[in-house]
This record gives structure tokens, sequence and C-alpha cells, in this order.
């Protein structure tokens, strides 16, 4: 059984909740994806700062079976993937 945490910057957790559903999972609450073989909870958190800088950030706890949440990851990293300088 797989379980990871991890903080997603630069992404509203609504618009992270459709990139979930985009990829075979079917929001169950306003927090909680569920697909075949994981589930992903998400937590707005508070945003991160840099000097003046502010960017929205998002807890994103990962359950599921090992070899489905192996084929979810890449598909999941492209979505999130942001260009940075």
């Amino acid at each position: 059984m797989y379980k990871e945490s991890r903080q997603i910057r630069g992404i509203p957790l609504w618009l992270l909740r459709e990139y979930l559903e985009e990829l075979g999972g079917t929001a169950v609450t306003e927090n909680r994806v569920e697909g075949e073989g994981w589930t992903i909870t998400l937590a707005k958190m508070e945003p991160f700062a840099l000097g003046s800088l502010r960017v929205g950030q998002v807890m994103m706890e990962i359950e599921g079976e090992d070899e489905v949440i192996a084929r979810l990851n890449p598909e999941l990293e492209k979505k999130t993937m942001r260009a940075g300088a």
C-alpha cells in the first residue's frame, strides 16, 4: 500500500480536484477524490510566502495500491508541473 503527502503550490484546490477527476477520479466531497485503487485527500494550506510574494498551496494526501499509483503519478506530475524562473 502506497501512502504519501505532497505540498502543491500555485494550483488552487478546485483546479487540483478537476485534474484528479480528469485522471479518472470521482469527487466524493470537496476535499476527497477517489479512483480505482486510489484515494486523494486535499487540504488548503496557508499561502507560501517569499518576501512579498504569496502563493497558494494545497496538501495532497495520496493513498492507494502500489501498481495503480505507479501509473497515476506520471500523469499527475504532468498536470501539476509549473514553469519557474
